[in-house]
């Protein structure tokens, strides 16, 4: 039996790192993002090269037939991948291929493969009170009061102004000193400028005044222990925590903040164009996700409380 072939062994690997440095620097994607889709390119080729049996090559890829990519697909669900996910690699590698063909000079001839049906998702809102518990109690588990101080700022950035999680942690000291709004870059590196409630401004003043690490123009705000850039994994690994302490659904992660950042502001009246600015939507159709809220929640009520609402029909 012949010996798997290295990824060094198929030129399209490089092909694959082109791709990657595209779309950093030309598209200007998140680093989480570029690192999902050349994993995704990385295993197609790695799986083309088992399927033929022989280096996979930039003419290999624009040759590629329906029936090899279903068969790669069908491999991913094997390995216990859901819709989502699936829908998500798919669109990757389109994304690939078409950049293998255009490299090549040619007109990109995809695979005409269908993606999985998709139920669309409902983001699941924190409620205030749980909201503020959780910003509280991870602060409480820090080992000192700076840490404390900074955990607290953080989680209410996520809840109190809207931002994602990587915007927070990618905040320098060029925002300060605070004033009442904040200029946040957002993906593809659109700038927006979100409103700093009270408790928010006070929170990271807070912060910066405990943190025993100068903070410059350039050096980043939210520090780690060893005064390197805060972690997003940090961030998430206290919120995983919190939520077990406190008996909170697993769908409170920090980006569920952010989703009840939305959604008070829209049962508070927000419109709809106004909340697409404050959350950096780039576009409508992504913020209007946000009017099922209610219904969803309404729909959870009646599930949990009415007495015939678990009954077997």
């Amino acid at each position: 039996m012949a010996a798997a072939l290295t990824p060094d062994a198929h030129p399209a690997t490089a092909l694959a790192e082109q791709w990657a440095a595209h779309l950093k620097r030309d598209r200007r994607r998140s680093p989480h993002t570029i690192r999902a889709y050349l994993a995704a390119a990385h295993r197609l080729i790695a799986f083309l090269g088992d399927h033929r049996g022989e280096p996979v090559t930039g003419t290999v890829l624009r040759d590629m037939d329906a029936a090899e990519l279903r068969a790669f697909l069908a491999y991913r669900r094997g390995e216990g991948l859901a819709n989502r996910s699936t829908a998500r690699e798919l669109s990757s590698l389109r994304g690939f291929l078409t950049f293998a063909a255009e490299r090549a000079g040619e007109q990109a001839n995809l695979p005409r493969v269908k993606g999985p049906k998709l139920k669309p998702g409902v983001p699941r809102p924190v409620a205030p009170d749980e909201a503020l518990a959780l910003a509280e109690d991870v602060a409480a588990q820090a080992d000192e009061p700076w840490i404390a101080a900074r955990d607290w700022a953080v989680l209410l950035l996520l809840y109190g102004a809207g931002l994602r999680a990587g915007e927070a942690l990618g905040l320098t000291g060029a925002i300060l000193p605070l004033g009442e709004t904040l200029s946040v870059t957002g993906k593809r590196d659109k700038t927006r400028i979100v409103p700093l409630l009270d408790k928010v401004r006070e929170a990271i003043e807070d912060y910066v005044r405990l943190c025993p690490y100068p903070i410059e123009t350039e050096d980043p705000l939210f520090r780690g222990a060893r005064g390197g850039a805060l972690g997003s994994d940090i961030v998430r690994r206290a919120v995983r925590g919190a939520r077990a302490r406190l008996g909170l659904s697993g769908r409170t992660t920090p980006h569920a903040l952010r989703h009840s950042f939305a959604t008070h502001l829209l049962a508070r009246g927000a419109d709809l164009r106004s909340l697409q600015e404050l959350l950096g939507h780039a576009s409508l159709s992504s913020t209007q996700i946000y009017t099922s809220v209610d219904a969803a929640h309404l729909l959870d009520v009646y599930r949990n409380a009415h007495p015939r609402a678990q009954e077997e029909s």
